[in-house]
């Protein structure tokens, strides 16, 4: 059963906020992800972090303004992913804005495998004209070889990227990653795209000391918030406040008509509306279909989408990218249903890791499969595929609490030669294993070591809820205040709890569940996606509301979390708060 738990919020910052003009409910949820008071939510430029503060941006600009003296060329390697698409955009663009000659090659996964390599560098040393620099975005941190292969054959290399880096850092020119064990950037959790976006900043900034351009003429790189702001979001990394404020920026120019034309593209294909752009469609409509090139096929047709200037020719690539992705769907499915059956035969409750593999997997689709299972048994959860060479190709997602890029150092410690590499984050790694013939030994190690690392606590099902809401609260005005923050990874938009007396349950498409709820005298549409059991007279749900429009009518439904019901408790109940910052408690006597 899942626990829904209310989670802490500092009373005296809730209430400043609330004078700050925040509807109450969203000042207790703002306040429980900590904000004290308004100016942490600024989504201005001037609250931006400076580029002098990351370190590598003044020595990559050196290397890319001398790049542009001497007229020579500049190879973008990017990730076959939303973020790598992005970021290689971002970098043609801002480049390109500033007379630095660039093209791009992106890796296959099945062909090249991920990222710089040894194999890349000879492909692109062949090319004529033959590049003179190497950037890579959103990959290279973990390129030591490949690296120290292009310095033999004369080529420089800057590397941009975002995550982990191993044991021993390549031999570039300058390294530009504010996860570096050295670096005291602020803000970790830039995306690939926002580091390159960096980058470019500093690179203006170096040519308008210089005296090449000034404020007047610089390049207005905020034209290409957009694509950084659709990376960030897709590549689901942790919503900082100075994400946050790339996220606002790009969002709000998407808004105004201002984006680029593959942009406009994607949210026409999807069918969704750019005047009224938010979060969820980076998340779930554009994001998608740009990685769907990159798991079915090369990722060249994202990178293109949105480096098209003719409105034409970006619908045409956004149409395929729309194409691939609904292949991309039913292999998923497929593979989802063939995990589930799987599944079955496992008794999970008993184990601290899922390992899956079959022969019939794609290597392309695994992590999403990971990440649906994942959520289904909440374990970390690794999904194996094979390649053409025998190896098998995994993608892991965690829950919180388990550091998988960790978890799996330990295990290829413990199984020296068969974890041929690994990387990624907290949440979200891959790895290549030898040969099928080292799974049973891999399925071992990686639950020895995740069972090393954590308690048996973290593995139930918890649900943190922003309290619950009063009947005259469910407004469309409490939507659209939630609706004008910046919400996503690590700052998590507001889940609401009540306990609702259930008036009518009915399946739609035998996959979820509408109902008419009752709180209070007063009933709400609400909706369980992915839920088909019947529920209780009396049920307690998590949920958010949200606004429906249907047949040109507005209402607030209420859309219930995965995973959320329990049932409604015998308590006595009693807040306060207490402590120096003032701690809001909740007691519950069962």
């Amino acid at each position: 059963m899942t626990r829904i738990l209310n989670r802490e919020f500092d009373l005296e910052a809730a209430r400043r906020l609330h004078e700050e003009g925040y509807l109450p409910p969203v000042a207790r949820a703002l306040s429980a992800r900590g904000i004290r008071d308004a100016s942490e939510l600024a989504q201005d430029w001037k609250s931006m972090l400076p580029p002098a503060m990351l370190e590598g941006t003044r020595e990559a600009a050196e290397r890319l303004a001398l790049a542009r003296e001497r007229g020579e060329r500049v190879t973008v390697v990017a990730d076959y992913d939303c973020d790598g698409a992005t970021a290689c955009a971002v970098a043609i663009r801002g480049l390109g804005m500033m007379g630095v000659k660039a093209d791009y090659f992106v890796p296959h996964r099945v062909h090249h495998g991920y990222g710089l390599s040894c194999a890349v560098v000879d492909l692109l040393a062949a090319r004529t004209p033959r590049p003179d620099v190497l950037l890579t975005v959103d990959n290279g941190v973990s390129s030591t070889e490949a690296v120290r292969h292009a310095a033999e054959l004369g080529i420089d290399v800057i590397v941009t990227d975002h995550h982990l880096p191993g044991a021993e850092l390549p031999p570039a020119v300058c390294i530009v990653n504010p996860n570096l064990a050295d670096s005291a950037f602020p803000s970790k959790a830039l995306a690939g795209v926002g580091v390159m976006y960096y980058v470019l900043l500093a690179l203006r900034a170096l040519l308008r000391e210089r005296g090449v351009y000034t404020q007047q003429t610089q390049p207005r790189l905020d034209a290409l918030v957009d694509l950084v702001a659709l990376g960030t979001v897709a590549d689901v990394v942790k919503l900082d406040k100075n994400n946050r404020i790339l996220v606002a920026q790009g969002l709000n120019r998407i808004r105004l008509g201002r984006t680029h034309a593959g942009i406009s593209a994607l949210f026409a294909v999807a069918g969704k509306k750019p005047e009224a752009a938010g979060v969820r469609d980076f998340g779930f409509a554009l994001g998608p279909r740009i990685n769907a090139a990159g798991r079915l096929d090369t990722m060249e047709n994202g990178i293109e989408c949105l480096l098209a200037d003719d409105p034409v020719v970006a619908l045409d690539y956004a149409r395929s990218l729309n194409d691939f992705n609904a292949a991309r769907q039913e292999l998923e499915t497929e593979m989802q249903q063939a995990a589930e059956t799987a599944l079955s035969c496992c008794n999970v409750d008993s184990l601290a890791t899922l390992t899956l593999y079959d022969g019939r997997f794609n290597e392309g689709v695994v992590g999403l499969v990971a990440s649906r299972l994942k959520e289904k048994v909440n374990r970390p959860t690794i999904v194996f595929a094979p390649t053409d060479d025998g190896a098998l190709k995994g993608s892991g997602r965690s829950i919180a609490g388990v550091h998988l890029r960790d978890a799996l150092d330990l295990v290829s410690k413990a199984l020296p030669g068969a974890v041929l590499r690994f990387g990624g984050h907290a949440m979200a790694a891959g790895l290549t294993l030898r040969s099928e013939g080292d799974l049973p030994a891999f399925r071992d190690a990686f639950e020895k070591a995740v069972r090393s690392m954590v308690d048996a606590s973290v593995f139930e099902r918890v649900i943190y809820t922003d309290g619950g809401l009063a009947p005259d609260e469910i407004t469309e005005r409490l939507v659209q205040a939630i609706d004008s923050q910046i919400w996503g990874q690590g700052f998590d938009a507001p889940v609401f709890a009540n306990e609702f007396r259930v008036v009518r349950q009915s399946l739609v498409k035998d996959a979820h569940t509408k109902l008419i709820l009752e709180l209070g005298g007063q009933r709400f549409d609400a909706i369980f996606f992915r839920h088909t059991e019947t529920l209780p007279g009396m049920v307690r749900l998590a949920y958010r509301p949200n606004i429906n429009e249907f047949m040109g009518r507005r209402s607030v439904q209420l859309v219930i979390e995965p995973q959320s019901f329990d049932f409604p408790r015998l308590s006595c109940t009693f807040e306060g708060a207490c402590g120096k910052n003032r701690r809001r408690f909740r007691l519950i006597i069962d």
